[in-house]
């Protein structure tokens, strides 16, 4: 069964609530070993919502279809954002979620390209977009109408790597390829440590097609992924300003909120605060 084949018109109320959803298990994943790459889970949730729940024409019972649009995790520590998905997706089950981090699971704390659904191995930052243009190329050879989409971070662009993909995109006029800057300004130990801004006019000044916006409007986002569907030439990139640890205030004001290591009784402590949060956002 397709999903989002073409998309539909989309439902705001509807994707704010699965973006809940998705945050809701990746606290519960996160609490299972005490510890996660929670903040950027919890900022990028809105995002993979509408992709995978408007935007990404995918089969989740034929995961090797040939004309299904790409999603790139090119910061495979923000695995736990995309286990979420794929288990709300129907792709993988639900209840393999509590397996997250553990010995042997498939859900590691960064991606591995044997988890179904995965299409690249992201752990080694500043190559997931180099891989997204030689899939587009692939599929524009292929005569294929499928797209690539590429998340990748703030940090990253720090990468010489991720500005020589950008330049090859612009120069093979990859129109299906789409960048999704994920902007919420953090690294390992604190801010991000090079001053990457202007950040749009960056992407830019290299060719692409950009928009900037708010990643945790959930309106904003699905209208920029409408906009990155035209085929001008012009491969596109939408910066997105996310707030690491969206939706849980403590974890929001965090200055360490890259990685979470905390007892049982804080998590517990941490989802409570959530469910308050959202349940007065609804």
């Amino acid at each position: 069964m397709l999903r989002n084949s073409p998309p539909g018109s989309a439902d705001i109320g509807a994707l704010e609530r699965k973006a809940i959803q998705l945050r809701h298990h990746m606290l519960t994943m996160a609490r299972g070993q005490g510890q996660g790459y929670i903040g950027q889970g919890l900022g990028i949730a809105d995002v993979l919502a509408a992709l995978y729940f408007h935007e990404l024409r995918y089969d989740p019972h034929n995961l090797a279809w040939a004309d299904r649009d790409r999603f790139l995790l090119s910061t495979g520590h923000y695995s736990i954002a995309l286990w979420a998905a794929l288990a709300e997706a129907g792709i993988i089950p639900v209840e393999e979620l509590a397996t997250y981090g553990a010995d042997n699971s498939r859900l590691e704390m960064s991606t591995l390209d044997t988890t179904p659904g995965v299409e690249v191995i992201g752990g080694s930052l500043g190559h997931g977009l180099g891989q997204g243009v030689g899939q587009a190329l692939g599929l524009r050879i292929d005569k294929s109408e499928a797209r690539v989409f590429v998340e990748l971070s703030d940090g990253e662009m720090q990468e010489g790597s991720t500005w020589e993909a950008a330049m090859s995109a612009s120069h093979f006029k990859l129109d299906g390829l789409v960048a999704l800057v994920d902007c919420n300004g953090i690294q390992a130990d604190g801010p991000v440590v090079l001053d990457m801004e202007p950040v749009a006019d960056k992407w830019r000044a290299f060719g692409w097609q950009t928009s900037e916006i708010d990643g945790n409007d959930m309106k904003a986002v699905v209208g920029a992924l409408a906009d990155a569907r035209e085929r001008n030439g012009k491969p596109k990139a939408i910066v997105l300003r996310t707030l690491p640890g969206k939706g849980v205030p403590r974890i929001e004001t965090s200055e360490k909120s890259h990685f979470f290591r905390i007892d049982v009784a804080q998590w517990d402590g941490i989802i409570a605060e959530f469910e308050k949060t959202a349940g007065a956002a609804q």
